[in-house]
């Protein structure tokens, strides 16, 4: 682990509470930016080493989950770490075990794989629902432990989130995607329910808790009334938690000018067919 993240663990604690002030804009994108060097660090320790990483990320609906996601993203390779965010199950994938279809999207060796909702969709929004039968909730909470133990056992680095947000704060978040013509598609049916059915939801992550929180496979709380803090504390942690080191990457020795032979004669412009100059159209004459 770099000396960078050291400090982090502090972080994991269970009982801590979230400050009162917010940090200031300067002191949130410097501190966000020099998270995400270290997170293109893990990442690049994750390839060399072959390491499998899994970051499952749950919570009330608005709970900031999607723009955690896109900030840890932003600078990684696609190609080493993808985000899995799945539709409703299909007829057939309903006649699976359930956990088949998020088997499908596990990391292989020197992948990240980060679960926007996962396997867990079965002890909120199905239990609460209805689109599970209290049987099968049941069998899920049991089979979970077990299932995930088997991952670890196999070596997958596995870290689960729950992104916890008030009910004042998620309903200004509901009325503030109704007013952004951007954010509106992210405002559905079913997250209205969540508002009001606060207290099943409440009960049913108590009961998810209890039976999946557990030594080995733990889940972190993080408070995200204020989007900021839950970014970089939740960032924060994840690093805090992983043995990672820099690793040594090829040097490559640029040319001081452009390589360009002379022999080249570069086709006519007319025979190309471009994008019309748009920007140009916003130049302030």
């Amino acid at each position: 682990m770099s000396t960078a993240t050291k400090g982090a663990r502090a972080a994991k604690s269970k009982s801590a509470t979230p400050s009162a002030r917010k940090i200031s804009d300067a002191v949130y994108k410097a501190e966000l930016f020099r998270l995400q060097t270290e997170l293109v660090k893990l990442q690049e320790w994750v390839r060399h080493s072959g390491a499998r990483l899994v970051i499952l990320f749950e919570g009330r609906d608005g709970a900031g989950k999607g723009g955690t996601i896109m900030r840890i993203t932003e600078y990684l390779n696609p190609r080493v770490a993808r985000v899995a965010a799945l539709p409703a199950p299909t007829d057939r994938e309903r006649g699976q075990w359930y956990y088949q279809r998020y088997i499908a999207h596990l990391p292989a060796k020197g992948e990240i794989v980060l679960f926007d909702r996962s396997w867990y969709n079965r002890a909120g929004v199905e239990k609460v629902m209805g689109f599970c039968t209290p049987q099968e909730h049941a069998l899920f909470l049991r089979q979970t432990p077990i299932f995930e133990q088997m991952l670890i056992d196999d070596g997958i680095l596995l870290r689960k989130y729950w992104f916890s947000v008030s009910e004042a704060e998620q309903l200004r978040r509901f009325k503030a995607r109704m007013k952004d013509p951007v954010r509106q598609w992210k405002l559905s049916p079913m997250d209205l329910e969540s508002l009001y059915r606060w207290e099943d939801y409440s009960r049913a992550k108590d009961e998810m808790m209890v039976h999946t929180d557990t030594p080995i496979s733990p889940w972190y709380v993080v408070e995200s009334d204020i989007k900021k803090h839950a970014r970089l504390n939740m960032i924060a942690h994840l690093l805090s938690t992983i043995e990672y080191h820099e690793v040594a990457r090829p040097k490559v020795k640029l040319p001081k000018e452009p390589v360009v032979s002379g022999h080249y004669q570069r086709p006519p412009r007319e025979l190309s067919t471009y994008v019309d100059d748009y920007a140009a159209t916003l130049i302030e004459k």
